[in-house]
């Protein structure tokens, strides 16, 4: 096409000869991706990060100096890399609530053994062995058991044996909080068949973690977080508080992330670990499309800021790739669910679900497994019932069609003026008309549509609308009518059987 001097860099009084070029990349570039995971959680004192500041984390080491050997934090960014190890990772600290306390629980040894053996009891899903002898007392054995907890520096507990009661082993949470409470004290996880059982004679009883109260101000956080593009945040702080400010944040006003001025989009991934029956009455009081939370157990092994820091990553890797795809049966890797007594059935999980939560199962190899990727979203501002948004991958599929189609209109016409479609102008000024803006639009839909992102071109097409503003002269209008792809949620099928087919 031939290109007018208006649309090119060299002057159009420009005298010496000859050849002159400029490059335009206008027309080649493709919209790409980076979706950034950020994770929110606590750190210890020996953590060298500020806090309320994002930080980009390119391993478990760096996590580690950082926030400290063994915090919230750490622990989730061994999560992420161990299920998504090459997405990128940002981080940031928040203080510890400064009216909380920690939460504490006790182990205590109530009988000791009468032989030799090895007592694998588990802290935060986190294996923890002690060798006991046929001859231990039970206060010597409750001094083990804090020796050993003190020697793994991972845990999220520090232990002393009580002054009182010498065979009693009292824990406390390395920092405060309710999420101090989510910790799980466990012995022989797996079972004789798994190779674990408590040396004869040996009894323990345990005292759950609990007391721990309060929860991070999230207030000089969030605007920390500026308009940089954060699309997966694992949020492990379930509290109403906490969640309406993110939801504000990644919400759909004028200030928030899916509102026309800031276009960053994204979503929070959070877990809640709960009885069937709380966890069906708190689904209700949550409805925001930008927020999935995944409904665990009471008994789930692995605490809830790991599971939240897996549900995030893994999320991240498979909507990167394909956000309108399932993630129905991608697994958790590395986290523990619940004993197999101890998990929801059926019934449960499929109230839960319409409920506002997502919801997991186990898969084969033993880990969780995500079942449905359910947001809280549940009714419309009339209060009635909605799916509009109740699907993660509705709310990834839309993201990455709009800033595609941004992508388009931004690198290609940028400096452009704007003209009525029976407007005749030289080719290559730029100028645009409503009809060359439309065409653009249908051809990154149809581009979108053989990504996997759309279908049906031809309604979209049909319903498209690109007109000038009457008032506005410098003004496009846009009805955007996408029909984002769907995933394969249910096979209903209808066997109808035969004891015989009838003969001619």
């Amino acid at each position: 096409m031939p290109v007018n001097g208006a649309l090119s860099d060299i002057p159009a009084n420009w005298k010496p000869p000859l050849f002159w070029l400029t490059v335009d990349g206008s027309q080649a570039g493709l919209s790409t991706q980076r979706e950034p995971v950020l994770q929110v959680g606590q750190m210890l004192a020996t953590g060298l990060a500020q806090k309320n500041v994002p930080i980009a984390v390119g391993s478990p080491e760096n996590a580690a100096a950082l926030f400290g050997f063994g915090s919230m934090l750490h622990r989730m960014a061994i999560v992420h890399f161990r299920v998504a190890p090459y997405h990128e990772l940002w981080m940031m600290a928040v203080a510890d609530p400064a009216a909380g306390v920690a939460a504490t629980g006790a182990i205590e040894v109530t009988k000791a053994p009468t032989s030799a053996g090895t007592i694998p009891f588990y802290i935060a899903g986190q294996v923890v062995s002690v060798l006991a002898t046929g001859s231990d007392t039970a206060a010597q054995l409750a001094t083990k058991i804090a020796a050993a907890i003190n020697a793994l520096p991972m845990l999220p507990v520090s232990a002393e044996v009580d002054g009182t009661n010498t065979a009693k082993v009292n824990l406390i949470c390395d920092w405060k909080g309710l999420t101090g409470n989510d910790i799980q004290l466990l012995d022989c996880f797996y079972g004789s068949i798994g190779g674990e059982v408590l040396p004869a004679g040996l009894v323990l009883a345990y005292t759950a973690m609990s007391g721990g109260t309060g929860s991070p101000d999230m207030t000089a956080a969030i605007p920390a977080l500026g308009d940089d593009e954060y699309d997966y945040v694992a949020l492990p702080f379930t509290d109403s508080v906490t969640l309406a400010l993110w939801e504000i944040e990644y919400g759909f006003t004028a200030s928030g992330r899916w509102g026309w001025a800031r276009q960053l989009y994204g979503g929070i991934f959070s877990a809640r670990r709960d009885t069937y029956a709380n966890l069906m009455t708190f689904g209700p009081t949550r409805n925001s499309p930008n927020v999935s939370i995944l409904s665990v157990e009471p008994a789930a092994q692995a605490p809830i800021w790991e599971i939240t820091a897996a549900y995030a990553a893994l999320a991240s890797d498979a909507l990167l790739n394909a956000p309108a795809r399932p993630l129905q049966t991608l697994e958790l890797t590395g986290i523990m669910p619940a004993q197999r007594q101890g998990r929801f059935n059926l019934s449960q999980r499929q109230a839960m679900a319409t409920a506002g939560l997502a919801i997991q199962t186990v898969a084969p190899s033993g880990d969780m497994m995500i079942q449905r990727e359910q947001t809280t979203y549940q009714v419309n501002q009339y209060g009635q019932s909605d799916d509009a948004f109740e699907l993660v991958t509705t709310l990834f599929t839309n993201a990455r069609l709009f800033r595609r189609m941004k992508s388009a209109i931004t690198s290609k016409f940028g400096r452009h003026q704007l003209a009525d479609d029976d407007t005749a102008f030289a080719a290559g000024l730029a100028i645009v008309t409503p009809s060359i803006v439309k065409s653009e639009i249908l051809a990154e839909y149809k581009s979108a549509e053989f990504d996997g992102l759309a279908e049906d071109y031809e309604d979209f097409k049909n319903n498209l609308s690109v007109t000038r503003d009457q008032n506005i002269p410098t003004r496009l209008n846009v009805v955007y009518p996408p029909d984002i792809a769907n995933g394969l949620r249910t096979l209903a099928v209808l066997a109808q059987f035969r004891l015989q087919y009838g003969r001619a």
